[in-house]
């Protein structure tokens, strides 16, 4: 398998990045443009795996809807796409066959079998009850309400809410538990009401009636989530000013708290009509803790750059990271313990940094018990002020490795967001070895060739 030997002997960052589209994003308006009987224009369409096959599929779908034979349809490790789908093809007329990769028939999606079945929808599972693949024959739902369990996946959610409003009566949805990633649920509904759906929110319960979108064109927004990256950058070089083009304050993802978060770790960032502009703060903190309940995809940056740089944390609300692309949490595990860190692993749901130990608990989450579905509070430390010493990623005397040693190799496990938390590590370690390096491709298929323009050698 090929690998990739990644070189950044100074800790200097400047240059301006076009960050990829919103694959979040993406999928939602090309399931909305499906469900649609008017056509709009969509410009700065992701070119993401995830999209590019989510089209494919959908343009598949289009031209055998009604066939009377079963259509084969392959989602490979997009859990979005099939999620999203699996909801699509209960309304849309004829026999779907609907599979993934072997990862993807490990990820559970009973959640959102079970919902659907509850107005009717016909699925069954081919081998492994809640598990892909499945069986879907298309047919007319009925209306009323939907119980589902909020705590496993938002696409679940998501899946429901985008065929709301064409059928016959709509419904509404009782979100039961501990609602995981509520951010994305927001980003549904936003894009919902854009495209013309009145949307009814009350405490835990979404209601959206029979109605019809109206066509509006748009155009997709920059990628927050494949920001964090270069955040994670910005905190272990020395010198930095970096622009990322197209990012606004006001977006319709949750990922956009990324400047609250690494203003904890000496990132500056500044708004501009360009788009976000990064330089060195004056603090970083002696501690940080974070609820990633709302931000999961943020997780494996996040807990990188801490441990890289030393600062003893404490990381709850990770309990979906297990049924990513890979179980995350045991990846992160590994490939720290490669790097020199003391990691344990006893749970799923809480990791702790404590300078070169991570630790996983199975506990509740500490002391930071703000409700789901709202932004954390002002993240960083717990009862204190944020520290004012000027943390330097590993002094000579903690490093890893040596500067002689061959760079220690990252397992990505086919997970670009793997590949993309450890590859700024370079700045740290002044090389890493990567092996996979293609995994970028589902989210953010410049990523290399981005690092290459701002000075990493690849």
């Amino acid at each position: 398998m090929l690998e990739i030997i990644i070189n950044k002997t100074d800790k200097i960052l400047k240059g301006k990045i076009n960050l990829p589209s919103s694959k979040s994003i993406s999928n939602r308006v090309l399931i909305i443009k499906a469900l649609m009987k008017d056509d709009f224009s969509v410009q700065n369409l992701s070119d993401a795996d995830d999209t590019v096959l989510m089209e494919f599929i959908l343009n598949k779908i289009e031209a055998a809807t009604g066939s009377f034979k079963e259509i084969r349809l392959n989602c490979n490790n997009a859990g979005t796409v099939l999620r999203f789908l699996t909801a699509f093809l209960a309304i849309t007329p004829g026999k779907w066959f609907i599979t993934g990769s072997e990862r993807m028939k490990l990820r559970p999606v009973k959640t959102l079998v079970d919902s659907l079945k509850q107005i009717g929808a016909k699925i069954n599972y081919t081998k492994n009850e809640g598990y892909p693949p499945l069986i879907i024959e298309g047919r007319e739902l009925s209306s009323g309400q939907i119980e589902i369990d909020g705590s496993i996946s938002s696409q679940f959610v998501t899946a429901l809410l985008l065929i709301a409003p064409v059928l016959p009566k709509g419904f509404s949805i009782e979100i039961k538990n501990k609602i995981s990633s509520f951010p994305y649920i927001e980003m549904t509904i936003g894009l919902l009401k854009y495209f013309g759906i009145k949307v009814n929110i009350r405490k835990n319960e979404i209601s959206i009636q029979n109605q019809s979108f109206r066509a509006k064109n748009i155009i997709i927004e920059p990628d927050w989530t494949a920001a964090s990256y270069w955040y994670e950058m910005a905190a272990f070089a020395s010198d930095v000013d970096i622009t990322l083009i197209g990012l606004k304050n006001e977006s319709l993802q949750g990922d956009a708290v990324l400047p609250d978060i690494y203003k904890n770790f000496g990132v500056k960032t500044e708004f501009t009509d360009e788009g976000i502009r990064l330089t060195k703060g004056i603090k970083v903190v002696e501690q940080f803790e974070f609820d990633f309940t709302n931000y999961p995809d943020l997780a494996q940056a996040v807990i990188v750059t801490c441990a890289a740089l030393n600062i003893p944390s404490k990381f709850t609300g990770l309990e979906s990271l297990k049924i990513k692309e890979t179980d995350r949490l045991s990846a992160l595990h590994i490939e720290l313990q490669k790097l020199g860190f003391d990691t344990e692993i006893f749970g799923d749901s809480e990791i702790r940094t404590e300078n070169q130990e991570l630790r996983i608990k199975n506990q509740e989450p500490g002391t930071m018990n703000h409700e789901p579905g709202t932004k954390n509070p002002e993240p960083g430390t717990k009862n204190q002020e944020p520290g004012t010493r000027n943390h330097e990623p590993r002094t000579s005397n903690q490093e890893p490795r040596t500067r002689n040693q061959e760079p220690k190799t990252i397992n990505t496990y086919g997970d670009h967001r793997m590949a993309m938390a450890f590859a700024p590590l370079a700045l740290v370690l002044n090389s890493i070895r990567l092996e996979n390096p293609a995994v970028v491709s589902k989210s953010y298929p410049g990523f290399w060739e981005d690092l290459k323009n701002i000075g990493f050698d690849i």
